[in-house]
């Protein structure tokens, strides 16, 4: 199978997961299990941003330490990697979390023993509505062709975030 077509298959697989049932914790869960397994990563979360939030709420986590639970929950916009993705609706990536000065991640994060990481924002056109983030146990940085499909994701994930909101709110 090309690279392409893979990349197509990753992106149908999700949009007919959220497509099943919509934006629940399960679902999320599963999508953030298949990216962490297509990505060769070990822990990852998705926060979702709910309308006029100012606060990210998690959704689903892998192999995030149950200490870093009560700082995690709920994140405001421009605070840690997950913060600065939403704010800036930009990937935000560190090459060696263990090692990292650059003041994107928390001190806390170093806790996660993970190094190489990302957050990108999930997006409905310009309106952010929440962060998918991974990372490995390595060193690593994620390239241009990395970057693109997972912003692709999230693109996917806030398609169907934005709609599940919409049906919240009229009543649906």
């Amino acid at each position: 199978m090309s690279e392409t077509a893979y990349h197509s298959d990753l992106l149908t697989e999700i949009e007919a997961w959220m497509k099943r049932a919509g934006a629940t914790d399960a679902h999320y869960q599963a999508i953030l299990d298949r990216v962490l397994r297509d990505f060769a990563c070990t822990a990852g979360t998705i926060h979702s941003l709910g309308p006029q939030s100012k606060v990210l709420h998690l959704r689903a986590r892998r192999n995030i330490p149950d200490g870093m639970l009560p700082r995690i929950q709920r994140i405001p916009i421009g605070k840690g990697m997950a913060g600065l993705a939403a704010e800036r609706r930009q990937p935000v990536q560190v090459c060696n979390l263990q090692t990292d000065a650059s003041g994107a991640a928390q001190p806390g994060a170093k806790e996660t023993g993970t190094e190489g990481c990302i957050a990108v924002p999930i997006l409905a056109g310009d309106q952010v509505l929440g962060v998918l983030g991974i990372a490995k146990p390595t060193a690593y940085e994620f390239n241009e062709r990395e970057i693109t499909l997972l912003m692709e994701i999230g693109t996917v994930i806030g398609k169907f975030l934005v709609n599940g909101e919409s049906r919240i709110r009229n009543g649906g």
